[in-house]
Parts: C-alpha cells; structure tokens; sequence
C-alpha cells in the first residue's frame, strides 16, 4: 500500500458506530465448515450502506477534495467537478448497458479505467495512473466512509481458533483492498481468509446479486470438499445475499445490525418467501450458531 493512500485514510476515516435496526434476531445451531461473508455492511459499518458511487450520494466538494488529494488542481472547481460527476455516472450507465447486450446480468466496472474516461473527457490530460488512483480512493471515501464492526477482530480470532475456512463474496473496487488493510492493520489472508475464497465483483467483471458469482466460490469450495449445504453466506441484503446464496444450496444469515445497510427488498418478487437461515444483529453471535 502506498504511503500517501495510508495518509488520505488517516486523515478521513473515524469510528462509525452501527445503528440499531430492532429487525428481530433468530439464531439456531448450525453444522457449517465454512463462512462466507459480505463486506460492506456486514462485516463494516458503510455510511452509504454498500460500495462505490451507486451507492452513495455524490457531493461536488467531495471530488474537487479528492482532486486536490490526487494532485489533480484542474479538478479544483465546482462547474467541472460537478460535471466530472454526471461523466462518471454516463460513463457507468454506459459500461453497464454494453456489457448487458453482452449477456452479463449484473455487471461490473473498473473505477479506475472509468475515472481515466472522466479525466479525458474533461480535458485533463498527463494524470499518471497512481493519481487516479489516489482519486478514487479519496472520492470514496469522502461520500462513504467505513469502519470495522464491532468486535469484528475477535469474531475473526475466534473463528480461526475454530479453524472455520474464511471466504468472502462481495461487491467491491481495489480500494476496498487498500481500506481492509488499513482498517484491521492486515490483508484479509493474514486475517484468516483463504485468498482462493475470496472474491471480489472489480475482479470478476460481475458483481452481486450475479447467480455466476456464488456458483464459482461454491465450485471452489466444492474442490475444498465442502459441500454446499456446510457454507454459511453472511450478509445484509436479502437480494445481493441471501437469495442467491440460497440458490446455490448454501445456509444463509442475513446480518440485520446497521439500519443504514439493512437491505430487505421486501417489493422484490425474488426474494419473496425467502427466510434466511439466521438473522443476526451482532457479528459475535455468530460464534454461538457455529
């Protein structure tokens, strides 16, 4: 990790405490070998709620800060940085309509490459790559900063002491990388998770709820040999999680702990009639239904 992004997280990320839901917890044991979880909202307090600028609300200081962060002056102005914010969403509703034609359901984009068009488009030439970099990361965290949920680090220990297999399935862009580390001081493998579970939506080119994502983590586990019905998927939302976790055969927990990101999608026909397996409010009461 670079220095200067350590120093831009430092200098913008405080504790977020999560906020009560009162959604009703429901916990039984479980015979599960592995665990599976979310990220954004479920094993960090998000103040958006999820990840990237979909998610959250854009605010033009927001970028013509991260423009000053990234060395980037020309974006240092209201006009062109309110206008690099309609760019960026043109340019992902773009990436977006292309790669449906294509026949992906739900796709993913890179923020970098499309921070790259935004610049070029606005005129701004001889940015170097660790500069736009910079930028989203700056961005991001401005308009959605996150923080560990409690006892998210004991939660962890625990489960490693159990020598529970760790995965993670989530919705994510490289900065989300930049900020685990940061935030608990070590990469997710040096946390417990196994690298070859772990992944994340800017990767695969697809993001959830994407019915292609938890069919490739479930065949790795499947090479792991553990079968579908010994993963336990964790996280907040009832369409991005749970529902396509559960059509992979998987036990469900759906993490009711922050009202920002609890997502229940209770208009959607999908998941209608879908219950999770668990309803938590607390990621330690995990480690009572394992």
């Amino acid at each position: 990790m670079e220095p200067r992004s350590q120093q831009l997280m430092a200098s913008m990320l405080r504790p977020l405490e999560p906020v009560p839901t009162g959604y009703p917890v429901r916990l039984q044991s479980l015979s599960v070998r592995a665990l599976v979880f979310d990220l954004y909202g479920t094993l960090f307090v998000s103040a958006a709620g999820d990840v990237g600028v979909d998610a959250a609300t854009d605010n033009v200081l927001s970028l013509m800060r991260a423009g000053r962060d990234a060395g980037i002056p020309s974006l240092d102005g209201a006009a062109v940085a309110g206008e690099g914010i309609s760019l960026l969403h043109q340019r992902i509703e773009q990436i977006h309509l292309r790669c449906k034609e294509a026949g992906i359901s739900y796709p993913e984009v890179d923020i970098v490459a499309v921070w790259f068009w935004v610049l070029e488009r606005l005129g701004i030439s001889g940015v170097r790559e660790e500069q736009v970099r910079l930028l989203a990361l700056s961005y991001e965290c401005r308009i959605n900063p996150i923080w560990p949920m409690p006892g998210l680090s004991t939660v962890l220990g625990e489960l490693r002491d159990r020598s529970v297999v760790l995965g993670i399935l989530s919705n994510a862009q490289f900065y989300t990388l930049e900020l685990f580390e940061y935030l608990l001081h070590a990469p997710p493998e040096r946390c417990g998770f196994s690298p070859d579970l772990c992944l994340w939506s800017f990767c695969e080119g697809e993001a959830k709820p994407s019915a292609h994502l938890f069919t490739r983590l479930s065949a790795r586990l499947g090479q792991a040999g553990i079968a579908p019905t010994e993963v336990l998927y964790i996280g907040n939302d009832m369409l991005k999680d749970i529902w396509p976790a559960r059509q992979v055969g998987w036990r469900t927990g759906l993490f009711a702990g922050d009202r920002r990101s609890l997502r229940l999608r209770e208009d959607d026909p999908r998941v209608r009639g879908v219950q999770p397996d668990i309803v938590l409010s607390e990621l330690a009461q995990i480690l009572t239904c394992i």
